[in-house]
């Protein structure tokens, strides 16, 4: 069975990225031409062809997409592996209503790819665990994430 490939999300994958949840993001690192990868958490889909994501505004991934703006963004969900390829541009240096230095970052989606290998579901997604204050990480989770809506 050929892996399948969409112009934008499918449905169960929007749904999916409605809140937050790890994802690996792909980009090329811009002092070594190389791939670079990082996990990220806050992370949106704004509509089937955008996806939103924040991070630190000192984060080498700004640097890295102000280079070379093609991304890959890898999601685990609906029982299989996607591989979500766009290009980032960063949308708001400083994201407001949040107390930490956070960008926004937007992804026009140019292609999303089910890249799980032949014969094989995901049983079991990922997860994991804030090690600081439960309540802080919370409440500045539910702070970003209603910030990135409203964007």
């Amino acid at each position: 069975m050929p892996n399948q490939v969409e112009p934008r999300l499918i449905k169960p994958l929007y749904d999916e990225l409605q809140k937050e949840r790890f994802v690996t993001l792909a980009t090329v690192d811009y002092e070594t031409g190389g791939p670079n990868v990082n996990a990220i958490s806050w992370i949106l889909a704004k509509d089937e062809e955008t996806i939103y994501f924040a991070v630190d505004n000192k984060s080498r991934i700004i640097q890295n997409i102000t280079q070379n703006n093609k991304v890959v963004i890898n999601l685990i969900a609906n029982e299989s592996t996607y591989s979500i390829q766009g290009e980032a541009s960063l949308k708001e240096e400083r994201l407001q209503d949040v107390p930490l230095k956070l960008a926004l970052i937007e992804i026009q989606i140019h292609e999303v790819r089910d890249v799980m290998f032949y014969g094989s579901k995901i049983v079991t997604e990922p997860q994991y665990d804030k090690t600081y204050d439960k309540n802080a990480a919370a409440r500045l989770d539910t702070q970003v994430m209603e910030a990135m809506k409203k964007a």
